[in-house]
């Protein structure tokens, strides 16, 4: 009879043991790291192959896993409850469910779960060959479980097609998000990698340098005067207007002008500075930057134009505004090494232009503060207060306190703003 009970117990461990290989095999082909796995796939391992090819059709994977945990559960049970009913009766049935209710979920369940969590990517290649041949067999069965799954689910109104998709996006920018919250990936990394994801999003207007703050040309000068202004604008290409500033009719190319200038021996009587214009080529301040960048690239240049919906010019676009967005402004040889449009204040708060744009504010502070409804600070604060406030006026909107500092006209060019780690006085009634 030992011998008897010792087989007995032998074949339930059996059955525990291939029952913990499909639930550990569960919770890491569920957890297992696709970017990890594509790149060994590359780099020409099979396993990898094997468990991208389990993790891309995840419905029939798990349907076979609990195929197979179910059955081995209920035959383990029964088998105990048989063997153990020659020795206590009646009182066979409610032994076997205790003692098998604890081995299952001890062994069974806890046990290689935490060892899958614990060691996911290793966990998976392991059991990616065996887990796809036993897929393979039991394909046909699981197949017929998932027609009868979705005709229960239609009745109630769910179809398959409803499925709803996690966008990559998204996916990336979570987990970029909670590597950096952990240590593991630093700001600058951070922002580099979700404004590459960004560039979808973002529309031209967020990055463009405004009509206010872009150089430009009276074509109405003087050769001397337009040659004086070019070279005192210090840009590589400056538009080129005449009679008003929304009427575009040329750009100049700085390098170009100098170029035939120093030529010429710097002489300015027979050159001609307005012939070397080139057409200006106009965009739509909706285009987003990736669309942008692809128009950069397939009409070889970097320099364009934006006008609204009306034609009206709104500013200017470059390539490097929009390569800005990725790597950060890059700030020139001349420059401070602190922005301009930023300055920290001993009581923690900053002294922030109104034209800062709140992307730049938030990646470069760190902050969070939302830029759906406005590009700048000063439009944020005018978009919450439904006002153009007025010197001196203090509003708190998401745990920040802004007090506007100057106003000229309707616009607000001066703001301090004290986040909420900062000592901040209450807002004025």
């Amino acid at each position: 009879m030992g011998t008897a009970l010792t087989a007995a117990a032998g074949v339930i461990l059996l059955l525990l043991i291939v029952s913990g290989f499909f639930s550990g095999s569960e919770t890491a082909l569920t957890a297992v790291s696709r970017g990890r796995m594509h790149q060994l796939e590359k780099d020409g391992s099979r396993s990898a192959r094997d468990v991208n090819y389990l993790v891309g059709d995840r419905e029939r994977v798990i349907g076979a896993i609990l195929l197979g945990n179910t059955f081995l559960n209920i035959l383990a049970s029964s088998f105990a409850t048989w063997v153990l009913e020659s020795q206590f009766g009646e009182r066979a049935v409610a032994i076997a469910t205790v003692v098998m209710t604890v081995l299952i979920l001890m062994f069974a369940e806890v046990l290689p779960k935490t060892l899958a969590i614990a060691r996911t990517d290793r966990f998976a290649l392991a059991v990616a060959q065996p887990m796809r041949l036993i897929v393979g067999v039991l394909a046909p069965i699981v197949g017929a479980v998932q027609w009868m799954v979705w005709r229960v689910l239609g009745l109630v109104g769910i179809r398959q097609e409803g499925d709803e998709l996690i966008d990559s996006h998204e996916e990336i920018r979570g987990t970029v998000n909670l590597h950096h919250e952990e240590g593991a990936v630093g700001r600058e990394h951070r922002d580099m990698i979700t404004g590459v994801l960004d560039l979808r999003e973002l529309q031209i207007a967020d990055v463009m340098v405004h009509r206010r703050s872009m150089a430009g040309l009276d074509a109405d000068l003087s050769q001397q005067e337009i040659f004086e202004a070019l070279i005192a604008a210090q840009h590589t290409r400056v538009p080129v207007w005449r009679g008003s500033q929304d009427n575009i009719i040329g750009v100049l190319h700085t390098a170009e002008v100098v170029r035939e200038y120093a030529l010429r021996g710097g002489a300015l009587a027979d050159l001609d500075v307005l012939s070397m214009m080139h057409e200006p080529w106009f965009v739509p301040d909706t285009t987003t930057l990736e669309e942008q960048l692809q128009a950069f690239r397939a009409h070889r240049s970097h320099f364009a134009l934006v006008v609204d919906e009306y034609g009206a010019l709104q500013g200017i676009v470059t390539r490097e505004d929009i390569l800005d967005e990725i790597l950060r402004d890059i700030p020139d040889e001349d420059e401070a090494e602190s922005r301009g449009n930023i300055r920290k204040q001993k009581d923690g708060s900053y002294i922030v232009d109104g034209t800062t744009p709140i992307r730049d504010l938030n990646r470069e502070l760190d902050w969070n503060l939302p830029d759906e409804e406005a590009t700048t600070i000063a439009g944020l604060v005018i978009h919450e207060a439904r006002t153009i406030p007025e010197a001196k006026q203090r509003f708190s909107f998401y745990g920040y306190m802004f007090e506007i500092l100057r106003r000229q006209r309707n616009q607000i060019t001066a703001i301090k703003i004290t986040p909420p780690s900062a000592p901040a006085t209450p807002p004025q009634a």
